[in-house]
């Protein structure tokens, strides 16, 4: 039977971590698998109870971060290698950025036969100054080139890893798009709604708006913002503003929204009506998506955005920022409406016109889960990395 080490960057909230779960779990029994991960960081949401609701002991090595930290790097590694050599696996997948980098160098360093790594998105835009940036370039181009498959999750991460990057080449890179449990976020929607609603005192007038994700600059929650103030000013529609996750920039978030004289509250703290509501993490994330009339998305780089696929799911309307994999991940003027990215009137403008118009928003509502349900499904993530594994495997 063969072995499959499978090591995550860190168990928080995202799409890694529900893609290394699931494929732990879900894999046939032709495979065993170890699930090896880092600690959340503070400011975020631990992911470790959808790993123990799947029925998954995952082992946890508390010096794995996302931040870069040369003393607990080298502890990290050093323990991913005695893990390897204690368990001796056939396959080592790593999943995103520094478990990709610390990972692979020790399954190298142990001689496992196949080594593949997924790139969840890539740090190569938006991120760090062009030096770093330069430098974690070679670092991916070093250890491509020793990896027996890369895995890009959309045919344009591919296209950027193989031509904008030089990462590999094309022929080395399989593209396996991510997978999620989306039957959730299809059912029992009006009792979901309700009780959403009702807990944040959302009247059946009112349009709420949200946006869900890590409160991080890469995200531009700032362009959320702008847009909030620039519709309030402008609609006679009663709207209601709900920020879902948490992170490193909530504090300046909050500065921002002082600044703009938008009137917010902690939802952790209090059900009062105020334009915006500062939510913190909701762990039953179908309630929330169930219970808003209007999904955003203000990021400056995405890869392939869980919270787009999960409200395509939900059969809600989109404003989203089109950049990097917004376009493969839903259906523009269908599914979606998208703007320039980081800009603030263009995407008011997008926002204005689905609030003001709900002949539109009911249109962009219809076809969200007959466009995600089978392409984003966990049973074809299995399926595909199945099928990859073998050929590495017999290759």
């Amino acid at each position: 039977m063969p072995k499959i080490l499978r090591i995550i960057n860190r168990f928080n909230i995202g799409g890694p971590t529900y893609n290394a779960a699931y494929l732990t779990k879900y894999l046939s029994n032709d495979f065993e698998t170890l699930l090896v991960g880092g600690e959340k960081e503070k400011s975020e949401d631990s992911s470790e109870y959808i790993i123990r609701n799947l029925g998954i002991e995952p082992v946890i090595i508390p010096e794995m971060h996302r931040s870069i930290n040369p003393r607990h790097d080298l502890v990290a590694y050093r323990k991913l290698k005695k893990i390897i050599e204690s368990y001796k696996p056939d396959i080592v997948h790593t999943h995103a950025s520094k478990a990709g980098t610390i990972g692979r160098i020790a399954a190298l360093r142990s001689n496992v036969p196949v080594i593949i790594h997924t790139f969840h998105g890539h740090v190569f835009h938006s991120y760090f100054n062009s030096y770093k940036t330069k430098v974690f370039q070679n670092i991916e181009q070093s250890l491509a080139k020793k990896s027996s498959k890369i895995v890009a999750i959309s045919d344009l991460q591919k296209k950027e890893l193989t031509e904008k990057y030089n990462i590999t080449s094309a022929n080395n890179i399989e593209v396996i798009p991510l997978g999620f449990d989306l039957d959730r976020f299809h059912q029992n929607n009006a009792l979901k709604r309700k009780e959403f609603r009702e807990k944040y005192n959302i009247d059946d007038d009112e349009i709420a708006i949200g946006i869900v994700g890590r409160l991080v600059p890469i995200k531009n929650h700032d362009l959320f913002l702008e847009s909030i103030k620039y519709i309030k000013e402008n609609t006679s529609k009663k709207i209601r503003a709900f920020i879902i996750g948490d992170g490193e920039s909530r504090h300046n978030l909050e500065k921002k929204s002082k600044e703009l004289r938008l009137d917010y509250v902690d939802g952790t703290q209090t059900n009062k009506k105020a334009t915006l509501t500062y939510t913190s993490w909701i762990k039953d994330i179908d309630f929330a998506y169930a219970g808003l009339d209007i999904i955003t998305l203000t990021s400056l780089n995405e890869g392939t955005p869980v919270s787009l696929i999960e409200a395509q799911a939900a059969n809600k309307p989109i404003v989203s920022t089109n950049v990097g994999g917004i376009e493969n991940v839903v259906i523009p003027q269908t599914t979606a409406l998208l703007s320039k990215n980081d800009d603030v009137n263009d995407f008011s403008q997008k926002l204005f016109s689905l609030i003001e118009d709900d002949n539109l928003r009911f249109s962009l509502s219809q076809k969200g889960w007959q466009h995600v349900h089978n392409k984003f499904h966990y049973s074809r993530l299995v399926s595909n990395t199945e099928n990859l594994y073998y050929k590495l495997l017999c290759g």
